[in-house]
């Protein structure tokens, strides 16, 4: 952390640059991490939060490995994005805004992704998947799986 810290100035207009770096390095920014930030930065905890609550891109959990978004812009809801999250929720075994146990997944619903024209799209990292479908659902969840195996070969 102190490293990560020592690359910034103690001035709160690093805040943001600050926890970009700190999510990157742990997947996500721990208690310890934003006590760490207040006293460097000489702002309150609460200040932090406030921003952490603020921006979607910040999370306070441990996230999986691969993050699965599902457009549920109304395109993509009109098309069946609803149940295709319905699909994602079935088998990976949690509601959207929940990681996995084994920490490989974390669901999450976006309100419009732009680009509307291919929905229902799901974006499993920076893979786009156009037209996805109930069927489609675990042939996407395979490939990322798959991954983990070729991982531990």
């Amino acid at each position: 952390m102190q490293k990560i810290l020592d690359e910034f100035e103690n001035s709160q207009k690093e805040l943001i640059h600050v926890l970009h770096r700190v999510q990157a390095k742990f997947g996500y920014l721990p208690p310890e991490a934003i006590s760490e930030i207040s006293r460097h930065l000489k702002i309150t905890e609460s200040e932090i939060y406030g921003v952490l609550t603020f921006y979607s891109a910040f999370s306070l959990e441990p996230r999986g490995k691969h993050t699965v978004t599902v457009c549920m812009g109304t395109a993509c809801h009109v098309r069946g994005g609803p149940k295709v999250l319905e699909e994602f929720e079935r088998r990976l075994e949690i509601e959207a805004g929940n990681t996995t146990q084994d920490k490989q997944f974390t669901l999450e619903t976006v309100a419009c992704l732009g680009c509307c024209a291919i929905g229902p799209v799901v974006v499993v990292d920076d893979d786009y998947h156009a037209q996805a479908t109930i069927s489609k659902v675990e042939p996407i969840l395979e490939k990322y799986k798959k991954e983990k195996k070729n991982d531990q070969n």
